[in-house]
């Protein structure tokens, strides 16, 4: 295979280190300040040239022709969340793919495989990673070459978390998410993720959200979480992580404030639901902390979920990390 019909990328998940969701609007969607964390839980996702289905001689399309989706297959650690993943068109990762196509008319029929390791229905945003993901590589594996400010927005239009992808570190997003700001922060920090066997479906959890919170009042970016973020600060950071999607979560999945309750008594500085969840984040160090510090409360922490049984799976992971990269 040589290199030119063959690209892959890296891409990270990320946790919500502030969730604050307004009110619904008339378009369906929920003004938002998000603040995005990258982590290094990652997926890679790779596309490959596929025979034309075009009657062009190169295989190109013009915009609106397609499908330029000749095959998607996932390989990954869990078989739960591996069944979880869409094979077809509906996945977000083809949709890039046919966005860009449109986009251009410069597409060709690409197979798509994703390697998964970010958890699939977790909070963690891995169907918008694998989206970026193609969107990215796809723009190089066809040479379309497209400023990064076309790519942003194409992407926003794929989703709400997709554009922070391209990006990484931290940032925070504002209107339903897509607008990215990256914020100060110069720490390093440790982390535990607790997985669980269940999916939650994001559409749910807004919609229970939109129950208990029909008065819910305009998001504002917490100054605490700025604060600590600035002075990378893990003991600040972890008292000011919120997320206002977590009642939500833990009203449709009741098991959840246990998975938090367990790890928060083994010492974890912060606990709270990654995005609309099911999965668990844990700060458990970081800033000017000393390593073995670190490492023995994060021991700690993964000692006593593993010992819970509330989990299906306990990764440990650090950012924040970069967006996208070529592999």
């Amino acid at each position: 295979m040589t290199a030119d019909t063959t690209v892959t990328v890296r891409v990270p998940a990320k946790v919500n280190l502030q969730l604050a969701v307004g009110p619904g609007r008339e378009d369906g969607f929920h003004d938002l300040v998000n603040v995005f964390h990258a982590v290094s839980l990652f997926d890679e996702v790779t596309v490959q040239e596929a025979r034309p289905r075009s009657g062009r001689p190169d295989g190109s399309t013009s915009p609106g022709e397609g499908p330029l989706l000749a095959g998607l297959t996932a390989n990954g650690h869990s078989v739960s969340h591996l069944s979880r993943v869409p094979l077809d068109s509906s996945n977000l990762a083809a949709g890039a793919a046919e966005l860009l196509g449109g986009e251009t008319g410069l597409g060709r029929p690409v197979r798509i495989h994703l390697e998964k390791r970010i958890p699939v229905a977790g909070g963690m945003a891995g169907g918008s990673a694998d989206a970026a993901a193609a969107l990215v590589a796809c723009d190089r594996l066809w040479g379309t070459d497209l400023p990064r400010e076309t790519l942003l927005r194409l992407a926003a239009e794929l989703g709400s978390d997709v554009a922070f992808p391209l990006l990484g570190g931290t940032a925070v997003g504002r209107g339903r998410g897509e607008i990215l700001e990256p914020m100060d922060s110069p720490g390093r920090y440790r982390w535990v993720f607790a997985l669980s066997p269940h999916g939650l479906s994001t559409g749910a959890v807004f919609g229970e959200y939109d129950r208990l919170r029909p008065d819910a009042p305009a998001p504002e970016l917490s100054t605490a979480l700025s604060r600590a973020l600035a002075a990378a600060d893990p003991v600040a950071l972890g008292r000011a992580l919120t997320n206002d999607l977590q009642e939500a979560a833990l009203s449709l999945l009741p098991e959840l404030e246990r998975t938090l309750a367990t790890g928060a008594a083994a010492g974890a500085l912060g606990a709270l639901v990654s995005g609309s969840g099911p999965t668990c984040a844990f700060l458990v160090g970081g800033g000017a902390e000393e390593a073995s510090v670190v490492a023995e409360r994060e021991a700690a922490v993964v000692a006593s979920l593993e010992a819970s049984g509330l989990c299906e799976q306990i990764v440990r992971a650090e950012g924040d990390v970069p967006g996208v990269v070529f592999m």
